[in-house]
């Protein structure tokens, strides 16, 4: 299959990351403003201004030049990492509008908001799917099995209704799929019903190496089981839309966090991480796919950046959110000095996470015996 052009990935990642950089901050910037702070910039991308104006707030909206994300700049903020300044003003009426002035909870609430809105954006993406298709449910039977199946190696025979896996409920052949593939080679425990009879069965999974047209490959379980031919279209009113929306984002954080959990305990190779390359290519493809399946990949790369800006890293949303438990742990803020150490920390950490898996994406799997 033809790998998309040059100027249609650049122009799919625009689309992808540009909105969804947009969201986040304005999560920041919209709350901020409602909490009385003071706006410094607001800026799409790093680096050198490309284009911007400046507002009668006295905000500078700009976009940069490396389009890899984006900040809101404080009053208040020594730098873009909302390291706070360490020269505090005598105006008292000045410092109402800063930021590391204000209440705990309301910086809290700035900061936890920029990821809290990308969830947000999923939430609502997800819903107006549910509402415009519905939601197509296959039974949980093992209809067929395939080659080597580890099912029926492990006693499952056809006909089988699986209702739970390791403990969590399964109402359609679909979550089959997702309980099973982020455990290659691990056991998990199925719960089935047979003739009236309800049976747990172990299953050690079997191990697949999915490789995509980019190169890059993946370790999946396979439970070796396929679906029957009935399919059922379930029309979904708004509140359901919703519940059902949550359930999906809540099901992606899940499996966003137990892939960054196999990787850092080693169950999973560091080379199935993608960067920013992939992401654009996967943008480009699925563009070409059609408005649909970009807005729905969309949905899940917003996932992906609030639960990455989550973690606790210094100079990321969950850095500063970690600061604020332990200023309200210690009762009295963390030091100026140890928080910009730590941010350099962090941003010398993330730096070189970036390089790390933007090779990833250059480089063929070949190289590392893949």
């Amino acid at each position: 299959m033809q790998l998309p052009s040059i100027p249609m990935t650049i122009l799919a990642f625009v689309l992808l990351i540009g909105p969804l950089v947009m969201v986040h901050e304005l999560g920041h910037y919209l709350v901020a403003r409602w909490c009385g702070v003071q706006v410094k910039v607001f800026s799409i991308g790093f680096g050198r201004e490309i284009a911007g104006w400046t507002d009668g707030r006295g905000t500078r909206w700009k976009l940069s030049m490396l389009p890899l994300g984006g900040y809101v700049q404080f009053a208040g903020d020594m730098n873009a990492a909302s390291v706070p300044i360490d020269s505090i003003p005598l105006d008292v009426k000045e410092r109402e509008g800063w930021f590391p002035f204000k209440p705990l909870w309301q910086r809290f609430l700035i900061v936890l908001a920029g990821p809290l809105t990308n969830l947000i954006a999923a939430v609502l993406i997800y819903a107006a799917f549910n509402m415009a298709y519905g939601r197509v449910v296959v039974p949980a039977v093992a209809a067929v099995f395939g080659p080597q199946s580890a099912a029926q190696a492990a006693g499952m025979q056809l006909g089988d209704r699986i209702t739970a896996i390791d403990g969590k409920p399964i109402e359609s052949f679909e979550e089959i799929r997702d309980a099973v593939s982020p455990f290659p080679g691990q056991t998990v425990h199925i719960a089935v019903e047979r003739g009236g009879q309800k049976l747990t069965i172990p299953v050690t999974l079997a191990t697949e190496v999915l490789k995509d047209r980019f190169g890059s490959s993946a370790r999946v379980g396979r439970l070796g089981i396929g679906p029957s031919g009935e399919r059922k279209l379930v029309r979904l009113g708004v509140v359901d839309s919703f519940v059902t929306a949550g359930n999906q984002t809540v099901h992606l954080v899940g499996l966003i966090g137990t892939g960054l959990k196999q990787v850092v305990t080693g169950q999973r190779s560091m080379r199935e991480m993608n960067g920013p390359i992939k992401m654009a290519q996967y943008s480009a493809a699925t563009l070409a796919l059609g408005w649909q399946a970009f807005v729905s990949f969309a949905a899940f790369i917003s996932i992906n950046l609030a639960f990455i800006n989550l973690l606790p890293i210094p100079v990321l949303d969950g850095g500063h959110l970690a600061f604020y438990i332990a200023e309200w742990i210690r009762r009295k803020p963390v030091g100026v000095r140890s928080q910009e150490w730590a941010f350099r920390a962090g941003l010398a950490f993330v730096l070189a996470l970036m390089i790390f898996v933007t090779i990833n994406d250059v480089l063929p799997a070949s190289l590392f015996g893949q």
